[in-house]
């Protein structure tokens, strides 16, 4: 009877030391799942608009601009902000040394073409052009951070900005998403005047 009840007191032992462990296995799965959905949902939720940019290399050109003028910080502000954003082929359109002059000697003129290109508020594309229809023919305005203007019409079903100076961009891509704001991608840099 010993040896019988020695058995059953190391067998309860061992289901007990398993139990144990298993719930503390399933706890540490449990933690695991909760830091791995932690860090899908950090991962899937969209960064500032610099690093959202950053993260595309068709704005390259556009994230050096930025740095250039050091307007990083305040466009990871909170916002939101629309930016409608040049691509590299946008800013490859201007003048040849255009781009170097702007991010080297003359970034005053850069920081208010950039601004330029800013508008305050989530204006999503749905919105944006509801607002165009809204205004009819003559376009929509839209006032810059800058404090410049942009009219914005519609072409063949396209929304398309025209600058200060005439020149037109038309928008290529929608509602690109970022943690304070919206990007628009355009293919030609809009120029205040």
């Amino acid at each position: 009877m010993n040896m019988l009840k020695k058995t059953l007191i190391t067998g309860f032992t061992a289901v007990s030391a398993l139990a144990l462990v298993a719930c503390g296995a399933e706890a540490e799965t449990e933690d695991a799942m909760t830091d791995d959905t932690m860090v899908a949902e950090e991962a899937a939720a969209p960064g500032t608009i610099p690093e959202v940019a950053s993260g595309d290399e068709t704005f390259s050109t556009l994230v050096a601009a930025v740095t250039a003028a050091n307007l990083g910080e305040t466009l990871s502000g909170e916002g939101p902000f629309t930016v409608f954003a040049p691509t590299n082929d946008a800013f490859g359109k201007l003048p040849e040394g255009t781009v170097e002059t702007l991010t080297t000697t003359d970034t005053d003129t850069l920081t208010s073409i950039l601004t330029y290109h800013v508008v305050e508020g989530a204006v999503d594309a749905a919105t944006l052009t509801a607002a165009i229809e809204e205004a009819g023919e003559a376009g929509y305005t839209i006032t810059t951070v800058g404090g410049g203007t942009l009219t914005a019409t519609l072409v063949d079903g396209a929304v398309v900005l025209t600058d200060a100076t005439g020149g037109t961009a038309t928008v290529t891509a929608t509602n690109v998403e970022a943690s304070n704001g919206l990007i628009h991608v355009i293919d030609t840099v809009l120029m205040p005047g």
